[in-house]
């Protein structure tokens, strides 16, 4: 069974998410506070996406998100934010979150994101499948999801890996940030363009010997990106 991590303090809003996760097949496991969080993911690592909110008494959510990072690059995140706080889908983005959901938010909005991260992470090998995907120096090893760089493992959450992989399969190309929305977040999904400069940001980081004169993930002004071997 499908099973997700719900850290949510006010006990009004976790029994609607939990309510209503249930009803759509997810086994929940619920917890009120960070600390509480990363105690059950301990007990239970077969968890596969948790769903963090922000304020939390004790760790706040982008610490429980770190240090669940930390434990597992494949889990999926998704952060729960206020809708007037820009910093923290921001934040939450660079402490390795696949996503947010703002506060307040609807059912159908909330169920959509859970489903798109939980197919990405669910997703199978195809027929015909290859296990690497070579772009000069750097290799993309598609059976265990990671980036290698003359074959130093570099690891990838679910995010990062799916915006290679859409790079890798379009080199020298200009991708908007609405076509790498659509790739990786799916074409039902509405979504904030700047998810995409933060993971963007972040695989810099990763990838490039110096983030701020990026050789190789290139900014195509007021358009988009562009990979380069």
């Amino acid at each position: 069974m499908k099973k997700i991590l719900v850290c949510e303090d006010e006990v009004s809003i976790r029994s609607f998410v939990v309510v209503n996760l249930r009803r759509e097949g997810y086994e929940v496991v619920e917890a009120g506070s960070g600390e509480e969080a990363l105690s059950c993911y301990a007990a239970d690592p077969t968890i596969a996406m948790a769903l963090l909110d922000v304020m939390l008494p004790g760790i706040d959510g982008f610490e429980t998100c770190r240090r669940l990072r930390e434990q597992s690059r494949d889990m999926g995140i998704i952060m729960l934010t206020a809708r007037t706080r820009e910093e923290e889908k921001v934040s939450g983005l660079r402490m390795g979150a696949d996503d947010y959901v703002t506060k307040p938010f609807s059912t159908a909005e909330l169920l959509a994101r859970v489903d798109a991260l939980y197919r990405r992470l669910e997703t199978k090998e195809p027929a015909g499948y290859i296990e690497q995907i070579v772009s000069g120096e750097f290799a993309l090893d598609l059976r265990t999801r990671r980036l290698l760089r003359q074959d130093v493992s570099i690891e990838l959450t679910q995010v990062e890996f799916q915006i290679l992989e859409l790079f890798f399969g379009n080199p020298d190309t200009l991708l908007t940030r609405g076509e790498i929305l659509r790739h990786v977040w799916g074409t039902d999904m509405g979504g904030d363009e700047k998810i995409v400069d933060v993971n963007i940001r972040r695989l810099r980081m990763k990838v490039e010997a110096d983030p701020s004169e990026p050789r190789h993930l290139l900014t195509v002004w007021g358009r988009g990106y562009q990979w380069n071997a």
